[in-house]
């Protein structure tokens, strides 16, 4: 079952404030070049909201911006949760907005993982699971922002991946071989050149700077995996769960690198 297009779980800047350059905090390290507090615009950002060194942000030091995804948060806020106002020209509203957006990116994170879950062939058993948590989780984002305050991310977190934990296990029931947990496993620098990785739990595994080239990643689930600097070059990572766009975006590939459903080809590639 090929995954359904929602934009509206897609970064659309154009419709943001620039929300995440102001709400969230950053520390000088590899990934920014410099320190900046929640609330602070950064440098970079423009009066009309766009960044100023978009084309250049790896060069010049900010490459933790280049691997953040909203999930279509910051649009929802901007645009519905605060009626299109935004912190610039209403400072009164800028403090709640803030505060809500942290929250609102969290809950479409799961809408992107329960919207990938649903569309699997195997999740047949718990689809309709599935489709009332969407719903559930979708109807907390449109609330006000006092409501969006209130939520309990942590808790929605631990419903929802209860299910996204089955859907898992569902998917890649029917992977040949002995699979392998790694959930959670220091796998930094790990030489795994040409793995057979198929089916693997890698839940929340560091895979930094991991050699992954040429693994079979097919069916492995990778919901919050961390790939920064990993290799992927001529990996093959069809039909792999949960991988979002920001976990691709901060490891390396090549054109030889096999692609899933839902994802696009960094540019930096």
């Amino acid at each position: 079952m090929d995954l359904p297009e929602r934009a509206d779980l897609k970064a659309d800047c154009a419709s943001c404030s620039g929300l995440c350059c102001v709400a969230l905090p950053f520390a000088r390290s590899a990934d920014f070049a410099v320190d900046k507090a929640a609330g602070e615009p950064c440098r970079n950002l423009l009066a009309d909201f766009r960044c100023g060194v978009h084309a250049e942000l790896r060069r010049r030091g900010f490459r933790g911006c280049t691997v953040f995804d909203c999930f279509g948060a910051g649009q929802k806020v901007s645009q519905q949760t605060f009626g299109g106002r935004d912190w610039r020209r209403d400072p009164d509203a800028a403090r709640r907005m803030f505060q809500v957006f942290p929250v609102m990116r969290g809950l479409h994170e799961l809408l992107w993982y329960l919207n990938e879950a649903v569309a699997l062939p195997a999740a047949g058993p718990v689809r309709a699971e599935l489709r009332r948590a969407f719903d559930d989780v979708d109807r907390l984002t449109r609330g006000g922002p006092g409501e969006l305050a209130e939520v309990d991310l942590h808790g929605v977190r631990e419903r929802v991946n209860a299910l996204l934990l089955r859907a898992s296990e569902l998917a890649r029931a029917d992977v040949p071989g002995r699979k392998k947990s790694r959930r959670g496993s220091d796998l930094i620098g790990a030489a795994l050149k040409g793995a057979d990785l198929r089916g693997s739990d890698l839940r929340g595994a560091y895979l930094i700077a991991a050699d992954l080239r040429g693994a079979d990643l097919r069916s492995a689930d990778l919901i919050g995996a961390d790939l920064r600097d990993a290799d992927l070059r001529g990996a093959d990572l069809t039909g792999c769960l949960f991988l979002t766009q920001a976990q691709l975006n901060s490891a390396r590939g090549d054109a030889a690198t096999r692609l899933p459903m839902g994802v696009e080809r960094p540019a930096h590639w």
